[in-house]
Order: C-alpha cells, then structure tokens, then sequence
C-alpha cells in the first residue's frame, strides 16, 4: 500500500505518437499510476492546447512535488522557457524540469547502464528520429531530428515513405503491383495504386509511419526490395549515431555505449545483429543494447534533479494568463443495461438453426427497424432543420463515433459530394482511431474521451455547426470527448444511440438525442446488426432531407450530383430529360456547355424554351 506521506514525482514523455506519465515515490523506480494520452509535439500544438494536455494529465494523477518533462519539438531554450511555463500555469509552484524528449530517453538509458563507458548515445527511432549523446564530461552532441520534411533518417515515416517508393518502383518495373504494394494497399484499405496519390496529400506524417511495420514484415518474407528499403534507411540512421559518437569521442578509441529506443527498434528485435554489425564495423569497442525501460522514467529523473534544484518558475511569470482547465467530460448513467447487450430470446439456437431458418430470423429483426424509429420522427425532424441551418449559415454537420458507428458516419460523409455535389466540408465524418480504424481495429480508440475532443478541436468546431455523436451504447467516451469540444464551442448538438435507459444531467444533455430501442440484437452484443441498420436508415434521412432543403433535389430528382463517371453521366442525362422533356442529344449537349451540372443544364434549356 502507497504511503500517504511519500512524497510524489511526476515524469512526462511526450512524442509525436502518444504521451505517457509516470507517477513514483521519490527515489523508486516502481511506477504508483500510469497514464496514456494522445501525441504532443511542442512545434505542433499551441499553448492553449499544450494546457489543456497537461490539465487533462493532472486530472489523472496524483499531486505531485516535482515534475519533469521530455517533450518532441524542444529545440531551444526559447522553448523550453515557453514549455515551463505552460507547466506552471497547470501545475503552479511545482519545481519543473524540462528538455527534449532525448534527453529524458537518455536520463533513463542511464538507470540501466551497467558498463563504465565513455559516452553514451540514444539513436531513437519512432514516428520521426534522432541522435543524441553525452560523454563523461558532460558534453552533449546532437545529429538528426529535422523532421520528416528535411530528415527524419530511419525513421517510421521514412521507412513507410521508402517503402511506398519502392512499391511504385516495382509497379513500373514489372508492370503489376508487387507483394510489398499489395501488402500496402490492403493495410490501408485502397483498391489500387493509383490512389496513392491522393491518399499522401490527405495523411498524416502518423499515417505513414504506420506503413513501416508492413515493410518490416515484407522484408522478414524476404521481400529483396524491402530488404534494401530498412537497410538504406537504417544506414541513414546509424550514420549520425556515428556522427554523435566522433563528436563525444574524438580519439576513436573510447567505448561507446548506443540505446536504441523508440517503437521501430523495440518491434524489430530480428534487426539487431544487423545493426550490431554496421555500429561495430566503425567502432569495435561499441556496446549496443536497447532501452531496457520507458524513457517517461528519464522524465522521472529530471523531475528529482528539478526538486534538488527547487527550480520553481516565479508565479509572476505566469501571471499573465490564467491556468486553462478544460472543462469535464461527462458521460451520460444509465439506468438499465442497454438492450444491446441483452441476449435475443429468439436466437438462443442460433448456432442451431437451420440456414433457412437463421435466415428468416434476421430478416425479421431487421423488419422491426423502422417502427423502433418511427416515434423519434419529431426529434429527427428537429435534427434535419438544425443541420440544414448551420450549412446555410456556413458550418457543417459533423458525424463523430467508433467502431461501426463511426465507420456509417464517415460513409454517410463520403457519399454526400457525389450525390449531391456539396464541398467536403459540408458533411463530414470522424473515427475514433483515423483512418486505420476504418478496415481494422484500433485497440483503445474508443476508450479515449482526451482524442475525441481534440478530434473536433482540429477540426476547428465553432458554434456555426451541429455535431452528431453516434454511439450504440450511448456512453462512448471518444464520442463523449468529441460532443464535450462541441459544447465548449457552441456549436449545437446530438446523441443516436440505442440505449433508452440513459440518463443525463441538464446541463450536459444534446440538444437532440435519438435513443432508440431497437432491442437485443440476433447476435448478443453485434452493434453492427440490428444498431447499424437503424444507424444508416436514419443517417440516410438526415443527410438526405438535409440536401433536400437545402435545394438539392427537384421532385425526387439530383439535380446536383457529381457526374464523375459513365453510369452517373448517362443518369444526368436522363435527369435533365425528365426536368425539361428535351432530347437526349440536348440534354447532352447542354450538359457539356455547363461543365456537366445538371441544375445548371436544366435551367439553361428552360431558359432556351421561355425564349421560344
């Protein structure tokens, strides 16, 4: 049991994948808590955010005596005086300790050091990379770390970009796309090379560092494209660990210690030897390992060294600006278990049934859809004039979920701007867990409110949108997060969920909630049965009256669907011929004068029979 008098350090690990926080009693080096959030890179997030991070970390942990910080993007001490102080705004006369997050992997290498060495150089490699060693006298040197953009050596980015290359290289070398494209395309769920393109403008530099473990594994198969790819990359790597170690050592002779850390070497232990062997070939003496514990505990080692030193930031300093606490995120009770999580009774031999029989029974339940939304049509009803609102006032309507229900939104999303030719941003969908989530599963994504709120703060939600969060259950907290960053903004709100038996407190109600009860599902627990068809039937209705209102349609026509190809071009025809009774050749004609927009062609061939 925790002694209630230990005194309590903090140690903070922020990279450009996720953030950990260790809690320890001074001088232990057993962690009390644990705790996980999203990625945080100083060049890449403001002080408000940077704030609202660290708030959301305090919310989780103890209170602490001392805190130390090794965070991505700290350069300068322009910016670690900026970071100390965004510490201290949360965390106000706490001594602090900051620096960049080599130099807490560093720090924690140093815990585990057994070996008298000369210097001691942390060849780190996760989403992005970098050297960085010390040497006896406490001289540093540092080689790397310029971003994907400029640097970036074997890196996971560089390797999931290298690999991409190479897939291409084959593409045009054999004419077909080969075993390392095609492991590729299926990881990130396109049907073709071709797509490539567009899928690099849209990604993140995260999202392409997820590639690399597909190389790897391309490589392990033996893969000889693959093979070069990691050993190209690593080479570029190890090079400037090299460089770091001349610095540190100028004799050549001295016994130099290299860790690696970061996920890409921890994955890849087959790699080892390999890179034993390009380290050892320049200096015989090297000692290589890898990093034998978090490197959130080097943030722990600069956490005592800041109480040693009572480095305190003056409250003067900070006065400026007000401590940002971000306001809580509920969760709605609820006072039942959701019929979702019920079993069947109709189902119960299931695994028993008759084909045929299983069948019919499916098909049953899902008759029973439409009469469970049948009763929510007045709040629908509201829901479709508050979207139709914020789009005519310049927002939009955004879709947040996860798992299936996040999958049906960001469908609903994609389908809009053909069907009705509206601008991306007019309807759009979030995953808990990005894009990946969409053909796998993200493990946790769910789980994490703090990612689901800064979703919609990307997005820059402001009170001129609605934002529906879709949830079978009704309490998913990425959801949760995400209507939480709406609310802080203004925007209007709503909840689809299956779970009748929620129950909120007033001031944190959707303006719109549609719990409906569409009963146990055929196969206990699967939300994406029964739950996700009466997610589509009433996304279809909301978008869809949506783009009616909002001038869309005429009769049951699209008059602005996006003819991008030659199914959807011969509806077009037909579309304009039905609207003004002229000949296909003439509706044709004038749908290429128009740029092939059917409202367009319509109103320019009504204008042509007025005249006449």
């Amino acid at each position: 049991m925790t002694d209630p008098e230990a005194k309590l350090v903090i140690g903070i690990e922020c990279g450009g994948t996720r953030t950990v926080a260790l809690a320890a009693a001074l001088g232990s080096r057993e962690p009390l808590a644990r705790v996980e959030a999203g990625a945080a890179n100083l060049r890449l997030i403001s002080d408000a955010q940077l704030e609202s991070h660290f708030s959301a970390l305090k919310s989780r942990l103890p209170d602490p005596v001392a805190i130390g910080i090794g965070m991505a993007g700290v350069r300068t001490e322009e910016d670690r005086q900026r970071l100390r102080t965004c510490v201290a705004r949360v965390w106000p006369a706490v001594p602090v300790r900051v620096d960049h997050d080599l130099v807490s992997a560093l720090e924690a290498a140093s815990l585990d050091a057994s070996d008298a060495v000369h210097a001691r150089v942390i060849i780190l490699s996760g989403t992005g990379s970098c050297c960085f060693g010390r040497n006896r006298r406490g001289v540093t040197a540092k080689a790397g770390g310029w971003g994907h953009q400029l640097g970036d050596q074997g890196s996971g980015y560089a390797i999931g970009y290298a690999g991409l290359r190479e897939s291409i290289r084959q593409l045009e070398q054999m004419g077909r796309v080969g075993a390392l494209g095609r492991r590729l395309l299926k990881t990130v769920g396109l049907q073709d090379s071709e797509a490539w393109v567009g899928w690099m403008q849209s990604v993140s530099k995260r999202e392409v560092a997820a590639l690399a473990p597909q190389v790897f594994a391309a490589a392990a198969q033996g893969d000889p494209g693959a093979q070069q790819v990691i050993e190209r990359c690593l080479g570029e790597l190890l090079e400037l660990a090299l460089v770091c170690a001349e610095r540190l050592d100028r004799s050549g002779r001295g016994r130099v210690e290299f860790v690696l850390a970061g996920s890409v070497f921890l994955r890849q232990p087959g790699w080892l030897p390999h890179i034993e062997s390009v380290l050892r070939s320049a200096r015989p003496q090297a000692v290589v390992r890898t990093l034998g514990r978090e490197s959130a505990w080097g943030a722990v080692v600069l956490a005592e060294q800041a109480l040693a030193a009572g480095e305190i930031l003056a409250v003067a300093e900070t006065s400026k600006s007000a401590v940002v606490m971000p306001p809580p995120i509920p969760r709605p009770g609820s006072t039942g278990v959701s019929p979702t999580e019920l079993r069947n009774p109709r189902s119960r031999q299931l695994d028993r049934m008759p084909v045929s029989q299983a069948i019919e029974l499916m098909l049953s339940e899902d008759s029973q859809v439409p009469s469970a939304i049948a009763p929510h049509r007045a709040a629908l009803a509201r829901l479709i004039r508050l979207a139709e609102a914020a789009i005519r006032m310049g927002g939009r309507l955004i879709y947040i979920g996860a798992g299936t229900s996040g999958r049906l939104g960001v469908l609903d999303a994609s389908e809009c701007p053909p069907t009705f030719r509206t601008p991306p941003e007019w309807v759009q969908g979030i995953m808990a867990g990005g894009e990946k989530a969409l053909h796998t599963s993200v493990e946790g994504a769910e789980d994490d409110a703090e990612a689901g709120r800064e979703a919609l703060r990307l997005r820059t939600v402001s009170s001129k949108d609605v934002v529906v969060g879709i949830a079978a259950s009704g309490r998913t907290p990425y959801v949760w997060g995400g209507l939480a960053a709406a609310r802080e903004a203004g925007a209007r709100t709503a909840l689809l969920c299956f779970n009748p038996h929620l129950k909120f407190s007033r001031s944190f109600r959707p303006d719109v909630v549609l719990a409906i009860d569409v009963g146990p599902e055929v196969l206990t627990g699967s939300t994406r049965l029964k739950a996700g068809t009466a997610t589509k039937l009433v996304l279809n209705i909301l978008s869809t009256l949506t783009m009616v209102r909002l001038g869309k349609v005429e009769e049951n026509l699209m008059i602005d669907l996006n003819p991008s190809n030659v199914k959807l071009r011969d509806r077009a025809c037909r579309i304009v011929q039905e609207l003004t009774l002229a000949t296909p050749e003439m509706a044709q004609l004038a749908l290429e004068a128009s740029g092939w927009r059917v409202q367009a062609a319509v109103q320019a061939l009504r204008q042509k029979r007025s005249r006449t």
